[in-house]
């Protein structure tokens, strides 16, 4: 017989005689393949909030990836934070043992997601008349050789560049 902690809200089958679907969840418990779903969600939903509970400062970036067989595996999004996840585990079974979750281990898979980063606008600022004079006689002060060759190009194109805007 598996024990539930108490956290944890058994699915209902929903019946002709109720409301129509409105939420998103009586939406998923009105299907018949979508509701044997709903067992597991609500499971995982109950431990990701006793985990939140347990350790409400670390756990706010982590996630519960699985729960089977005794085996927790929790999403960590940095190595930084999973070793000092790792260094709380011991008090963290043991709370979640004393909440009815039956932990023998927990595994920490670090999964560093994308951070979206807000687009950087760059202002561009064009060079001064005086910069401009300068690049112009470095470049005339260049001999011509094939060595200086692609120096003398990227200069001209510079200050072309710069004129054009």
């Amino acid at each position: 017989m598996t024990m539930w902690p108490s956290s944890f809200i058994p699915y209902k089958q929903a019946t002709s005689l109720q409301k129509p679907a409105k939420g998103a969840v009586e939406f998923l418990r009105s299907h018949d393949k979508l509701a044997v779903l709903m067992p597991s969600v609500s499971r995982m939903a109950a431990l990701q909030k006793d985990c939140a509970t347990a350790l409400p400062a670390m756990f706010a970036q982590c996630a519960v990836l699985q729960f089977e067989a005794g085996q927790l595996v929790i999403a960590v999004p940095s190595t930084a934070l999973a070793a000092r996840l790792k260094q709380q585990l011991p008090k963290f079974q043991d709370e979640l043992l004393r909440r009815g979750w039956q932990v023998t281990a927990i595994r920490l898979k670090v999964q560093v997601s994308k951070i979206a980063e807000k687009p950087r606008t760059s202002v561009k600022t064009p060079l001064s008349t005086k910069a401009l004079h300068a690049f112009g006689e470095l470049e005339d002060c260049l001999e011509d050789n094939p060595r200086n060759q692609a120096l003398k190009s990227a200069l001209r194109a510079l200050i072309r560049h710069q004129h054009d805007k």
